[in-house]
C-alpha cells in the first residue's frame, strides 16, 4: 500500500522500545510506514511532540502502550493528539491496548472516578475514537462521548492453551472469585472444560470495598434547631430520639466463609483466567490452595501483564508454572526477572481493527464467537 495514498497514518505516541516495536508490527501488517514524529521529555520534564509530516485531512491512528510511568504516557498521548488536531487531522483514533486508570472506575469513599476524568481529557485533546482491549469493566465505554471499540484477547489466549499446554483436555478453568466466574465460564464453555470457583476469605473483591454510600449520619445526632422527638421509656422517664426517618435497619457486617474451591481440581491442570495481573499476592495464594487441593500444574492467563513492584520475583518463587499475558503492556524487564512469563502477540487484531475503522467496515467479524462476558 502506498503510504501517500492510503489516507491514514499510524504514529507511535511513546518513545519506548516496546511501543515502537508494537507500532512497527501493526504497520507491517497494514503495509504502511510508521508516521514520522518525535516524542521526548524536555529538561524540565515537560512532554514535547513534533509531528514531522503533513496530516491534513487524514485519519490518524496513535499507538500508545502504557509503561510503568503511567502519567507520562498519558501526557504523551494528550499532547500528540492535540498537536495532530491543530495540524488539521480529519479523525484522531487512539489505539490504547491497555486503558490506564481503568481500575478507578467506581466511587471509593470520598475519592473520584478518575477513569471518567481521563475520558473527558482525551475528548478535549482531540481524540474522536478509541480502540482498546479488555476494559476492566465494560461499562467504562459509557464514560466516553465518542465511539469505543473494546476488543477481546480471549481468542489468542484460548489458542495458546490449545497449542502450548500439553494435555489441556485434562485442565479445569479457575475463577479467583465469584465476580470473575462469568469470564471463566466463557473460557470453559469454548474449550469444553470444567469450571472451578474460589470462594472465601482469601480474596477480597472490589465489590466489598466501601464506596461512601453506606454512611448515614449517626443516629445519636439531631438536626440543629430541633429538640428531637420525646418518647416514653421505662420508669416513667422520657428519652430523646432522632428523626424517625434516620432509624434505619441495622446493617449486618459481612463475614466471609473459610476458603473453599467449588469444583474438582484434583489431578488436573488449573488455568486461572483474568483480565489484569498486577499485584500477584492473590494469584500466589490461589495457586497454593489449588496445589493443596491436588492440582499438579497451574497456569495464569491474563490480557494485561502490568506485573508491578516485586511481582516477577513472587511469581518465580511461587507454585505457578507459567504466566501468559499479551503485549498490550511492555513487560520485557519482568520477563528477564521471571522466565515463567510468556507473551502472546495481539498486533494482528489491532491492525485489522485499524483497517476496518479507516475503511468504514463492520467490526462484527472481530467479535465472532465471543461472549459478552469475556
Amino acid at each position: 500500500m502506498n503510504v501517500s495514498r492510503s489516507g491514514y497514518r499510524v504514529f507511535s505516541a511513546n518513545s519506548s522500545t516496546a511501543c515502537i516495536e508494537l507500532a512497527k508490527k501493526i504497520t507491517e501488517r497494514l503495509g504502511v510506514e510508521l508516521g514520522k514524529s518525535v516524542v521526548y521529555q524536555g529538561s524540565n520534564s515537560e512532554t514535547k511532540v513534533e509531528v514531522q509530516e503533513s496530516v491534513r485531512g487524514q485519519d490518524i491512528f496513535i499507538i500508545q502502550t502504557i509503561p510503568r510511568d503511567v502519567n507520562t504516557a498519558i501526557m504523551e498521548l494528550l499532547v500528540m493528539a492535540y498537536a495532530l488536531k491543530t495540524n488539521c487531522a480529519k479523525n484522531i483514533i487512539g489505539v490504547i491496548p491497555y486503558f490506564p486508570y481503568s481500575k478507578q472506575c467506581k466511587m471509593r469513599k470520598r475519592g473520584s472516578i478518575v477513569c471518567k476524568l481521563l475520558a473527558s481529557m482525551l475528548a478535549k485533546a482531540g481524540l474522536t475514537h478509541i480502540i482498546t482491549m479488555d476494559l476492566h469493566q465494560k461499562e467504562i465505554q459509557g464514560f466516553f462521548s465518542f465511539p469505543v471499540d473494546n476488543l477481546r484477547a480471549s481468542p489468542f489466549l484460548i489458542q495458546y492453551i490449545q497449542e502450548e499446554i500439553p494435555d489441556y483436555r485434562n485442565a479445569v478453568i479457575v475463577a479467583r472469585s465469584p465476580s470473575s466466574a462469568k469470564r471463566a465460564q466463557s473460557y470453559a464453555e469454548r474449550l469444553r472444560l470444567g469450571l472451578a470457583v474460589m470462594h472465601g476469605e482469601a480474596h477480597h473483591s472490589e465489590l466489598d470495598m466501601p464506596d461512601g454510600r453506606q454512611s448515614p449520619p449517626p443516629l445519636s445526632r439531631t438536626t440543629p434547631g430541633h429538640t428531637g422527638l420525646e418518647l416514653p421509656s421505662g420508669g416513667g422517664r422520657r428519652r430523646q430520639s432522632s428523626y424517625p426517618g434516620l432509624e434505619l435497619p441495622i446493617m449486618m457486617a459481612k463475614e466471609k466463609p473459610p476458603i473453599t474451591v467449588v469444583g474438582d481440581v484434583g489431578g488436573r491442570i488449573a488455568i486461572i483466567v483474568d483480565d489484569i495481573i498486577d499485584d500477584v499476592e492473590d494469584f500466589v495464594a490461589t495457586a497454593e490452595i489449588l496445589k493443596e487441593r491436588g492440582a499438579y500444574k497451574i497456569y495464569i492467563m491474563a490480557t494485561h501483564g502490568l506485573l508491578s513492584a516485586d511481582a516477577p520475583r513472587l511469581l518465580e518463587d511461587s507454585a505457578i508454572d507459567e504466566v501468559v499475558v499479551t503485549n498490550t503492556v511492555p513487560h520485557e524487564v519482568q520477563k528477564l526477572q521471571c522466565p515463567k512469563i510468556k507473551t502472546v502477540d495481539v498486533s494482528m487484531i489491532l491492525a485489522e481493527a485499524i483497517r476496518r475503522t479507516h475503511n468504514g467496515e463492520s467490526m462484527a467479524y472481530l467479535f465472532r464467537n465471543i461472549a459478552v462476558d469475556d
